[in-house]
């Protein structure tokens, strides 16, 4: 399968398991290779290993090889499997590396850690990543790493293995305006999250990457498939009934976006465990609010999903 090929495969939900940890906060790589099995059972066109929900940049380049490596064999081959990498030109060279020796079918490349970076020196920065390996990439645009379509395009130009667009932005009218300015060279993914897959589906995405998941596998793809038919009076039910109760109390603290879920996980019989510095684990007086919300998705969670033999 050319690179090309590959990118025509990603549509529909692209899941993203959290990277499970032990309350002294070592891998949890056992629960790890549980929840990929068991999301694996599911029909997502991939699945993350050590992105943002993973927790990139709290593992060290060691940890994230073994998460990769983890994801590979617990997903046997029914789906390709996406590393992330990050950090800087260096590091993020060393991960890409440890994840094609791993096993990995393609690699996430997260913003480098300096925030005011010129284009030219952001440019190098995915560019040294794209040529240490033969693996196609995706780019994750988010937070200060914002792109001109014209950007866009100079990266497509400049890294033959660029295959894949994944917006952490969430504008969607700039995201068409990117979109139509690129066209078909790259695959568009939605990325920012489970509450923005109207925005996305509505500017054409062919998949999202989703949290939910971990959690909900049928929510996920329900999502995904009335996005992609832009059935959007079903997906207002959706998202009115599931979404945005979860990500109501996921923005209540800056970092929750990994502990809701990872709490969430617990409550449904997933290891999932706590989360390393800098995010800090659900508060107390939050958690009577998540097993409400566990309640209420008692109906998208089989029992399969949920731990239960």
């Amino acid at each position: 399968m050319t690179a090309r090929e590959f990118a025509s495969t990603l549509t529909g939900v692209c899941g993203f398991p959290v990277t499970p940890m032990h309350k002294d906060l070592s891998l949890n790589l056992e629960g790890l290779a549980q929840n990929v099995d068991e999301m694996a059972r599911h029909p997502f066109c991939c699945l993350f290993a050590a992105g943002g929900t993973g927790e990139l940049y709290s593992l060290t380049p060691e940890e994230v090889e073994s998460v990769v490596r983890v994801t590979v064999e617990a997903t046997a081959g029914r789906m390709p499997v996406i590393a992330g990498t990050g950090y800087n030109a260096p590091i993020g060279v060393d991960i890409a590396k440890r994840a094609k020796k791993a096993g990995a079918d393609c690699l996430l490349v997260l913003p480098p850690y300096y925030a005011s970076a010129p284009e030219d020196g952001l440019i190098d920065y995915y560019a040294a990543i794209g040529e240490a390996t033969d693996l196609p990439i995706m780019i994750y645009s988010r937070e200060w790493a914002a792109f001109t379509p014209q950007q866009v395009a100079k990266l497509a130009e400049r890294i033959p293995t660029l295959v894949a667009w994944k917006d952490g932005q969430g504008n969607g009218p700039k995201y068409r305006r990117i979109m139509d300015y690129v066209g078909d060279r790259l695959a568009w993914l939605g990325g920012l999250g489970d509450d923005t897959v109207p925005t996305y589906f509505s500017v054409g995405v062919q998949a999202y990457t989703s949290s939910i998941s971990n959690i909900a596998p049928k929510l996920s793809l329900a999502l995904a498939e009335a996005g992609l038919k832009h059935d959007f009076t079903t997906l207002t039910q959706l998202m009115d009934k599931y979404v945005h109760p979860l990500y109501a109390i996921r923005e209540r603290v800056r970092g929750y976006e990994v502990s809701v879920m990872k709490e969430a996980m617990e409550m449904l019989g997933m290891p999932a465990g706590p989360v390393r510095p800098p995010l800090t684990n659900t508060k107390a007086a939050d958690i009577p609010a998540i097993r409400a919300l566990m309640d209420v998705y008692a109906d998208v969670v089989d029992k399969r999903d949920a731990g239960v033999s």
